[in-house]
């Protein structure tokens, strides 16, 4: 029987250091290439944040008040 050889991974190779410079750079030219949104579209969007915020609210509140009644039974306890 052959003996298996057990190979060690490549190392990944070493990154070049950039410079600050460079850096905000290349975030420039990053930046460049978003798709920004409309004023209309951000106005949309924003609506559909606030309504599904306001929705996952008072959903949770809704969960955490009925457990809290259904707790309050099984407990016994009255304010």
């Amino acid at each position: 029987m052959e003996k298996e050889v057990k190979k060690k991974p490549a190392a990944p190779p070493k990154r070049k250091r950039i410079s600050i410079g460079e850096y905000f750079r290349g975030i420039k030219t990053e930046t460049k290439k978003v798709v920004w949104p409309t004023r209309k579209e951000l106005g949309s969007y924003t609506v559909v944040v606030l309504l599904t915020c306001t929705f996952f609210a008072l959903s949770f509140w809704a969960v955490d008040s009925a457990v809290l009644a259904a707790l309050r039974a099984v407990l016994g306890i009255t304010f």
